[in-house]
């Protein structure tokens, strides 16, 4: 009887699941296996991440048990623990980071045939290069003008039902999750094909005029089951790219593919500068505490810090505000904020964020390298009522209408106990640009 296992690793979903589908197709009995691999959990286990890993890896067993299956989950170094398993055959999503790339040879080194299928990405990170040469496009409109009309593979079904080998069981093992936000989503593929059920009937019309309101958030909320595959983004693009407000969601993320083909190109941006700018970063750590705090004195800065400790989860808009601060108004190392992110964000994936923290501190992918977000002039544009800022500054609940974003004038509006801010914004833009203008 023909054995094969199914590795699961950024794809914890039955539906749209290549390599799940062609280790059923293939193999008489499959072995649904997922390794919690130690040095995985220690580089990049942020306790918000595992816990909401770990609702995914319960989800997928109740799935496959429905089909007959069940989730192995083994703890170890994932090599050792699939050649236990003894089946010859292993399948697995690709994938594009160093240690995806690394776990690859090593399953092949051992004696293995490694089955690779596309899922992680809507097109495959190589399929779309730049006309005149290259390996990967440096500049997002020029990718997302070809990435759009690539063709793109069918969306599978879930395979009806799974054969399990017999005197192989599923179980689950237990990890010490650690203290999380208070607020987290649940994880999940049900919880996932729930939110896209919803979102294509309810909010995706209004997406491309309402995508920047704090207040409201008409976001889709999807990007944690995206970064754990519990939804496929190529089923995500077919369900809503032709419906209206459909283009100006998947344009969003085609930004995710966009980093993805990027860093498969070149894995070193995950630390090294796309576009190195000679900055000389400030060490500030007094100014890096009161920006990862929500301590800054600037309302919408504050506001974003305060919903990312308490969701594990940030406003896309506010995203860009408080990078922008941090790496232009602080002039504090990209690398910081990427961190702190990525200890707190159930989203966080390496070529996400650090792609975008890298565009945001000019120098990554946007050819703007000197670009600045006023975070009073966002405030007032995007918040225009501060009903964001009092959702997550409750010192300012009692201040009225626009003055909540005018800084410098917060502590004699009522809000004494709300810090003053930590920058001038005027000297701000000013040192940052001579620090850039003598950096050459």
């Amino acid at each position: 009887m023909r054995v094969g296992i199914a590795l699961f690793t950024r794809d914890l979903r039955i539906h749209d699941n290549p390599a799940l589908s062609a280790a059923c197709e293939e193999c008489e009995a499959v072995i649904p296996l997922f390794v919690l691999d130690d040095e995985v959990l220690r580089a990049f286990g942020a306790p918000n991440r595992v816990a909401f890993l770990l609702e995914s890896l319960r989800d997928l067993d109740r799935s496959l048990r429905e089909r007959g299956a069940a989730l192995v989950v083994r703890r170890g170094e994932v090599v050792d623990e699939v050649v236990r398993l003894g089946a010859p055959t292993v399948y697995l999503a690709e994938d594009v980071s160093t240690y995806a790339r690394g776990r690859e040879e090593r399953l092949r080194d051992a004696g293995l045939e490694v089955r690779v299928s596309p899922g992680v990405t809507v097109v495959p990170p190589g399929a779309v290069t730049p006309t005149g040469g290259g390996d990967s496009f440096a500049v997002f409109t020029p990718y997302w003008n070809r990435w759009r009309h690539e063709p793109r593979r069918a969306v599978l079904d879930p395979p009806p039902a799974i054969r399990l080998p017999n005197g192989v069981d599923g179980e689950m093992q237990d990890v010490d999750v650690g203290a999380t936000s208070p607020s987290l989503l649940p994880g999940g593929e049900t919880e996932a094909r729930r939110r896209v059920d919803s979102w294509v009937e309810g909010g995706l019309g209004a997406y491309g005029n309402g995508r920047d309101d704090l207040a409201d958030d008409s976001t889709s909320r999807l990007s944690a089951y995206l970064r754990f595959g519990c939804i496929s983004s190529l089923e995500v693009v077919e369900r809503t790219f032709a419906r209206p407000g459909g283009e100006a969601f998947v344009r969003q993320l085609c930004w995710r593919d966009f980093h993805y083909q990027l860093f498969a190109a070149r894995p070193e941006l995950v630390r090294d500068d796309m576009r190195p700018r000679g900055d000389r970063w400030r060490d500030d750590d007094d100014a890096l505490a009161a920006w990862k705090d929500g301590r800054t004195g600037y309302p919408l800065v504050d506001a974003g810090m305060r919903q990312l400790r308490e969701e594990g989860f940030m406003h896309n808009r506010a995203r860009l505000v408080t990078a922008s601060f941090l790496t232009k108004h602080l002039y504090v190392d990209w690398r910081a904020g990427a961190e702190h992110y990525a200890s707190l964000l159930v989203d966080a994936d390496l070529p996400n964020n650090v792609g975008n923290w890298q565009w945001v501190a000019g120098t990554g992918a946007d050819t703007r390298q000197n670009r600045m977000f006023n975070p009073t002039r966002q405030a007032e544009r995007y918040d225009p009522a501060g009903d964001y800022v009092r959702r997550w500054v409750p010192e300012l609940a009692d201040v009225d209408g626009a003055a909540i974003h005018e800084p410098w004038r917060l502590g004699l509006l009522g809000a004494p106990n709300y810090p003053a801010p930590i920058v001038d914004h005027d000297e701000a833009v000013a040192r940052f640009r001579a620090a850039r203008a003598s950096s050459g």
